[in-house]
């Protein structure tokens, strides 16, 4: 429910100075359609699920795979980490997706900054990409579920 970007504008304010009240639905249905989409959120986040493969992005071009720059370009959805090595196919929806305020692939790559990335490194960028676009996917199926809750709050 809390991934619903129909409940989070709603109650954005309310958001801000307290603790999100979840509404309940009594239709059974419903919330068993929602706690699906919960199940594949967590395992999405916890990249435990089947869904992260293939990946829909990949680590390409030459070079020791320093991490000296985080720089995205949009006309060729690559994330750039220096001159000659990035991640493809990555849209600008995915690039920009936040968690907690902070643009979450970007944050994982200045986190690494300085640093050489391993191919395991490489993988779970390549993983949490697929995980936030296919969140985005689950959100729309979560906001076309969310007015059915709402109107059969218990």
């Amino acid at each position: 429910m809390l991934y619903s970007n129909i409940y989070r504008t709603k109650y954005a304010e309310f958001l801000k100075i307290d603790f999100p009240r979840i509404p309940f639905t009594s239709d059974y249905e419903v919330f068993s359609k929602m706690s699906s989409l919960g199940k594949r959120l967590t395992d999405l986040h916890l990249l435990k699920s089947p869904e992260l493969n293939p990946p829909i992005a990949k680590f390409e071009g030459h070079g020791n795979s320093e991490v000296v720059r985080v720089n995205f370009v949009e006309k060729e959805n690559r994330v750039y980490i220096n001159e000659t090595q990035y991640f493809e196919d990555i849209s600008k929806e995915v690039f920009e997706y936040q968690i907690g305020g902070y643009d979450v692939l970007s944050k994982w790559l200045k986190d690494r900054k300085g640093r050489y990335l391993t191919l395991d490194e490489t993988i779970t960028y390549c993983k949490i990409a697929t995980a936030i676009y296919r969140t985005i996917a689950i959100q729309q199926e979560i906001d076309i579920l969310y007015p059915s809750c709402e109107n059969a709050l218990l």
